[in-house]
C-alpha cells in the first residue's frame, strides 16, 4: 500500500496519513447530520438519507483515493443540497424523485466530460495567479464558515456581520479551541489540528457544552429512495415526457455549472496547499474529476443531492495528508459512522471551528505567490479571493475574477498570452450572471 501511494516520494507515513484522514473526517462529519436535515424538507426520509450521504462519501472518497491518488474526500455538497430542496423541489414543484434523476443525469454528463479530457483541459488553462487566488479564497471562505458556525461572527442588520457574544459558553469553547490549536501549530506539533479537535471536544464534554450520546451503536437504515428513484430515472428520463422540460434542463445545467467550478476550485486549492501542482497544472486531474462524477451518480441512485470534493479536506492536508491514502482513511471512517452515528453529536461547530480557521490561515498564505505589482494579475486575483468570501460562494468568486482577467490582459496588450479557454469562460460567466439575475 505504501508503495502504491508512493509514501517515500511524498515524505509521508501510515501514521501521518491516518491522522490526516481522521482529521478530514472530523472536519466534514457534520454533513451526515446536516444533509439529511435539508433533504428531509424536500419530503425525503431523514434516516435513509443518512445512509445515502455516507455511501456517497465512501464511494467518492475511495475512488478519489485509489484512482486519482489525491488526499481529497467527497460528500454531498452544501449549497447544492439547498438548491435541490428549496429551488428545485420547493420552488419549481418538481418531485424529489425526478430531481434526483436530474442529479444523476448531470453526473453522467460530468463523467463523459471528465473521460474526454475537457474538464482537465479547462482546469489546466487557468493561469497560475488565479489558481493561487482560488486556493487563498477558499481558505478565507472556510475560515469564515468556521467563525460563523461557532457564533464568533454573527449576522447584523446594519453592517451585515459583527462580532458575536463572546460570553456565550459555546462561543468561548470555540475560542478556546482556536487558541489551543494555534499554540500547537506554533510549536510545530505534528497532528496539531487533530489534537486541537480532541482537546476541544473533551473540554466541551467536561463543561457540558458537548452533548454525550445516549447510545453508541446504531444500525444504518435502508435508503428508501433507492426504489422510488428507479421510476423517474428509467421512466421519465428515458421517455422524456415530463423530465425534459425547460425547468429540468435549467436544473441539470445549474448542477453542472456550480459543481464544476466548486470542484475545480477545491481541487486546485487543496492540491496547491499540498504542493501537488506541477508547473501550475493539476496532475491526474481527469481522474480526480471522474471520481467526483462517479460519486454524484452513485449518490443520486441511493438518494442524495450532488456529491462534490470538500474544502474541509484542507484540514487533513494541513495535518500532513499528501496521498490518496488520506481519502481512503476518511472513507473508512464514513463507513464506521454508519454504525456509530450517535457519536457524531460530539463533533459540533464549536469543536471544528479551530480546524477551519487554521486551515484558512494556511491556505491564505498562497496570496504571497501572486504578482501584486502587476495590476492585471493582482486585481482579478484579489476579486476572486474576496469574492468567494463576500458572495458566500466559491463558484461566484471564481466567476467574478475570471471575467476581469481577460479584460485587463487585453487592455495591457497581453491578450495573446491568455488561453482561448479563458475567453470562452468569460462569455460563459457573463451569461451566468445575466441568467442568474433573471
Amino acid at each position: 500500500m505504501a508503495r502504491y501511494f508512493e509514501f517515500s516520494k511524498h515524505g509521508t507515513s501510515y501514521r501521518q496519513e491516518f491522522i490526516a484522514g481522521l482529521t478530514t473526517f472530523l472536519a466534514m462529519a457534520y454533513i451526515l447530520a446536516v444533509n439529511p436535515l435539508i433533504l428531509s424538507e424536500a419530503g425525503m426520509d431523514y434516516q435513509s438519507t443518512i445512509t445515502a450521504t455516507a455511501i456517497a462519501a465512501i464511494v467518492g472518497s475511495l475512488v478519489m483515493g485509489f484512482f486519482a491518488k489525491y488526499p481529497v474526500a467527497l460528500a454531498p455538497g452544501m449549497g447544492l443540497n439547498a438548491f435541490f430542496t428549496y429551488a428545485v423541489v420547493g420552488g419549481m414543484g418538481i418531485p424529489w424523485q425526478t430531481a434526483l434523476a436530474g442529479v444523476f443525469v448531470s453526473g453522467v454528463i460530468f463523467l463523459l466530460l471528465a473521460l474526454s479530457g475537457i474538464r482537465e483541459t479547462i482546469i489546466n488553462a487557468i493561469p497560475a495567479g488565479l489558481k493561487q487566488a482560488v486556493s487563498a479564497g477558499i481558505g478565507l471562505f472556510i475560515a469564515f464558515v468556521g467563525l460563523q458556525g461557532a457564533g464568533i461572527i454573527v449576522d447584523d442588520g446594519a453592517t451585515l456581520v459583527k462580532l458575536g457574544d463572546l460570553g456565550d459558553p459555546s462561543t468561548l469553547l470555540a475560542l478556546f479551541g482556536i487558541v489551543i490549536t494555534a499554540i500547537l501549530m506554533t510549536l510545530n506539533i505534528r497532528g496539531a489540528i487533530f489534537i486541537g479537535i480532541v482537546i476541544t471536544a473533551v473540554a466541551g464534554m467536561i463543561f457540558g457544552l458537548v452533548e454525550l450520546p445516549a447510545s453508541i451503536i446504531s444500525i444504518p437504515p435502508y435508503p428508501t429512495a433507492l426504489g422510488e428513484f428507479a421510476g423517474p430515472l428509467f421512466g421519465e428520463v428515458i421517455d422524456g415526457v415530463s423530465f425534459w422540460s425547460i425547468e429540468m434542463l435549467i436544473v441539470v445545467l445549474t448542477f453542472l455549472f456550480v459543481d464544476f467550478f466548486d470542484t475545480a476550485g477545491t481541487l486546485v486549492g487543496t492540491a496547491s496547499q499540498a504542493g501537488l501542482l506541477k508547473d501550475g497544472k493539476l496532475p491526474r486531474a481527469g481522474r480526480a474529476l471522474a471520481a467526483d462524477s462517479v460519486a454524484t451518480i452513485v449518490g443520486a441512485a441511493f438518494g442524495t443531492s450532488t456529491t462534490t470534493s470538500y474544502v474541509e479536506s484542507s484540514a487533513g492536508i494541513a495535518a500532513g495528508g499528501r496521498t490518496g491514502f488520506t481519502a481512503v482513511v476518511t472513507a473508512g471512517f464514513f463507513f464506521l459512522a454508519l454504525f456509530f452515528s450517535p457519536l457524531l453529536s460530539i463533533i459540533n461547530s464549536s469543536v471544528t471551528a479551530a480546524a477551519l480557521v487554521m486551515v484558512g490561515v494556511l491556505m491564505a498564505s498562497n496570496l504571497r505567490l501572486i504578482e501584486w505589482d502587476q495590476f492585471d494579475e493582482a486585481v482579478p486575483a484579489f476579486v476572486t479571493a474576496v469574492g468567494m468570501l463576500l458572495t458566500y460562494s466559491i463558484s461566484k468568486g471564481i466567476a467574478l475574477g475570471f471575467v476581469l482577467y481577460p479584460v485587463l490582459k487585453l487592455v495591457k496588450g497581453d491578450g495573446k498570452k491568455v488561453h482561448w479557454i479563458m475567453y470562452v469562460m468569460f462569455f460563459v460567466f457573463i451569461a451566468y450572471f445575466i441568467w442568474g439575475k433573471a
